[in-house]
């Protein structure tokens, strides 16, 4: 059975996520070897977010708000369950939108994404971004549709980029 990062190791997450460096291997991992198996990704989420996002929304210091973005956009495979509190705080942020769009497009892709349709179509529509966003108007079609995720409804995503050219 695989454990959740002991607090050392979510420690140096915690610390690398806010760092003003890239984190590209350390959001790889967190995607990878913890949300991807849901043993262990509703603590680990907990652990590198989840339990923060009150203090992210509340202080607004760039060094959370950079760990905010970076796990909001690889949390993806983690149940919508265990994130769909956090992503409803986060878009109280007008600075973190993007991330949660990013996590709502990575969902419905990842093979072990997992959203509720109509509740990220909900959150979608109050997300403020910019209207050229790329597969905005995609991921609200597939929604719209109830498709929950790229890997169960394989033809939705192309429909939709067919309908939204």
């Amino acid at each position: 059975m695989r454990r959740v990062p002991c607090r050392p190791t979510r420690n140096g997450y915690r610390q690398r996520l806010e760092a003003d460096r890239d984190a590209g291997a350390v959001t790889y991992s967190l995607w990878v070897d913890w949300f991807e198996d849901h043993v262990t990704s509703a603590r680990a989420f907990a652990e590198v977010l989840g339990n923060d996002i009150d203090r992210v929304v509340a202080e607004r210091s760039e060094a959370l708000l950079r760990r905010a973005r970076r796990v909001l956009e690889c949390s993806g495979p983690v149940r919508w369950t265990v994130r769909e509190l956090t992503y409803r705080t986060a878009m109280r942020l007008p600075a973190l939108h993007s991330a949660v769009f990013r996590g709502l497009l990575a969902s419905f892709h990842d093979v072990y994404g997992d959203l509720e349709p109509a509740a990220a179509l909900t959150f979608l529509g109050r997300l403020d971004l910019p209207k050229n966003t790329q597969h905005l108007g995609e991921l609200r079609h597939v929604l719209s549709a109830g498709h929950k995720n790229h890997y169960r409804s394989p033809g939705a995503w192309d429909e939709a980029l067919r309908s939204c050219s």
